[in-house]
């Protein structure tokens, strides 16, 4: 298979390295750019169940980890939270979706297992994403939300 080097986008890479992710449901491959030399890992997965998120509005669209990833990075941005921890955290959401074994699933619902995770992680990220996710109107809303975390301590 031809992996693209995400640096310099050179075509052909060598694998340094396999072995089955803890949950054992992929193969991750440690790789080596034959251009530029960097090296980076890629993960090789199973095609699976397609699954469809509903959104608020009744759209409808595919469901992508690599956006659910981009909005946990966005808010963990300059906290004590690493990538590889925010990885794990979108292959157990994942899991749980596919768990389902539903064709399509709320976003709320996503939002509620994205909320239950950072809540544990990390509270300054928690807030960050609530106050996106809930839609905050006001500053008393946000400080309810920040109350109610504070009780369940």
């Amino acid at each position: 298979m031809i992996m693209r080097c995400p640096f310099c986008r050179f075509s052909d890479s060598r694998v340094l390295d396999s072995r089955p992710t803890i949950e054992g449901d992929a193969i991750r491959r440690r790789r080596e750019c034959g251009g530029c030399g960097k090296r980076f890992t890629t993960y090789e997965k199973a095609d699976g169940l397609l699954l469809v998120v509903v959104k608020k509005d009744s759209r409808r669209e595919a469901f992508d980890r690599q956006k659910l990833l981009r909005g946990l990075i966005m808010a963990c941005r300059k906290r004590p939270v690493s990538t590889e921890r925010l990885e794990a955290i979108v292959d157990s959401i994942e899991r749980d979706l596919r768990s389902l074994m539903e064709p399509e699933v709320k976003s709320e619902y996503i939002g509620e297992l994205v909320m239950n995770h950072l809540r544990e992680l990390d509270e300054v990220a928690y807030v960050r994403f609530a106050s996106v996710y809930r839609e905050f109107r006001d500053a008393e809303s946000f400080m309810q939300e920040i109350k109610d975390l504070l009780k369940s301590r």
